[in-house]
């Protein structure tokens, strides 16, 4: 999974993030539950990269398999890559009698996770229910308790950015980390209604050790359209690391999944280059069109080096997943150049704020109600975004984390800087 913010698993819906620059012209498309990929690629064929690629340059759409990247990219390019580790997020619980799953998401700078509490389901996989109450005591394997303390909204309280310089996204960074009391969060719900009503995700008050009792009793968060349940190494990607204190994300970095070594080592020897980053990703629990709630991220000296070059020289960025495009374009400062910095980011791509580094995408098919397409739209441009889409659908193509993949290339014969096309 990508960044936060892609629409509700299980529907919902929302005001939109931005007016004018929308996705409307892709609300209409509809997913029929069939083109969910159910298993891993590697259960359906010959291994992880036996999924097929979706190719749009401009306009322009062609069909490949994914094993032909290499034909579609070209020395001097730079791959930027996620290399935050997924954690088996999801551990079952007790809400007085009440059977519940915890999802947790997101770890505060104050010690609070932000989780969501989800019902058990009889495929096995979780199913939606209604959000906290606060002061719910949540009894967690081996002893342990979890107490939700606050709801927490799709972003933090608007008091003016942080300082930029060494360490921090310029001008993009929260006011204040997520979880910190001063910032408090600000709460999404219907005018009129109680603070609570509606909220699924909750600061929650846990336990010492919540990266241990998620190795111990954690298992990866699976949603319905999947078949059955797989282990933690169906979830990591070729380029996942896992961080000393435990941190990661709570849904996969699914753009990167198809990769093998192989294949990057095909990559390598052609001239192309990777450049790492990190973003811990949240759950996807925030309503269609919400926009992404603030993540901790990490671009480091090397990748901002390998990016400012590459760029340079006329090669192309390609972002590995909507988590790098939000991590590249939190680093990149007012000339365009990309700064090593490490922080929060609560940045919002859209097609009217456009990218400022990223020349391609790689990314899975996200749902036509997603705030994720403001970004696909942002690089790709509305109509290029529309036929690829219509393509997909039309060639039967697989969504969601064990799907096919769509390369956004951009269209180099012209460069138009309106509401539907890049903001260079």
């Amino acid at each position: 999974m990508s960044a936060a913010g892609a629409a509700r698993r299980d529907g919902g819906s929302g005001a939109p993030v931005e007016e004018g620059c929308g996705v409307s012209s892709l609300e209409a498309l509809r997913v029929p539950p069939e083109l969910s990929a159910r298993v891993p690629a590697e259960q359906r064929g010959s291994g992880r990269d036996d999924v097929r690629l979706l190719v749009t340059r401009g306009t322009d759409v062609s069909h490949h398999a994914f094993r032909e990247l290499p034909g579609q990219v070209r020395a001097g390019d730079v791959l930027v890559v996620n290399t935050s580790a997924t954690l088996p997020a999801a551990v079952n619980g007790r809400v007085g009698g009440e059977r519940v799953v915890v999802h947790f998401s997101t770890r505060g700078e104050d010690g609070r996770w932000a989780v969501e509490l989800r019902a058990p389901g009889a495929s096995g996989a979780s199913v939606p229910r209604p959000g906290g109450p606060a002061g719910a005591v949540v009894r967690l394997p081996g002893g342990r308790e979890l107490v939700l303390e606050e709801p927490m909204g799709g972003a933090l309280s608007a008091g003016g950015g942080l300082p930029t310089g060494p360490g921090r996204a310029p001008g993009r960074t929260p006011a204040l980390a997520p979880g910190t009391a001063e910032a408090g969060p600000v709460e999404r719900r219907p005018v009129g209604a109680e603070p609570s009503e509606g909220a699924w995700l909750w600061w929650a008050r846990g336990p010492e050790g919540v990266p241990g009792l998620l190795r111990r009793y954690g298992r990866p968060i699976r949603y319905g359209y999947t078949e059955r349940d797989q282990p933690l190494s169906a979830y990591q990607t070729v380029f996942a690391v896992a961080a000393p204190d435990g941190s990661g994300s709570a849904e996969m970095p699914s753009a990167a999944r198809p990769f093998t070594a192989a294949l990057v080592a095909e990559l390598v020897s052609r001239g192309v280059q990777f450049a790492p980053m990190s973003l811990d990703t949240g759950v996807a629990s925030a309503e269609a069109h919400e926009p992404p709630y603030p993540e901790r991220f990490s671009v480091p000296p090397t990748t901002a080096w390998l990016v400012n070059a590459a760029r340079a020289a006329g090669g192309r960025v390609i972002a590995v997943g909507t988590t790098a495009v939000r991590a590249l374009e939190s680093a990149v400062d007012a000339e365009g150049v990309v700064r090593p910095v490490a922080g929060w980011t609560d940045l919002v791509v859209t097609p009217r704020r456009g990218v400022r580094v990223v020349d391609g995408l790689l990314t899975g098919l996200h749902e036509p109600e997603a705030s994720h397409l403001l970004m696909l739209e942002a690089v790709a441009g509305r109509e290029a975004l529309r036929r690829g889409y219509e393509a997909a659908l039309e060639r039967r193509y697989l969504w969601h984390e064990f799907g096919d993949v769509h390369l956004i290339l951009p269209d180099e014969e012209r460069n138009a800087p309106d509401c539907s096309s890049n903001v260079r």
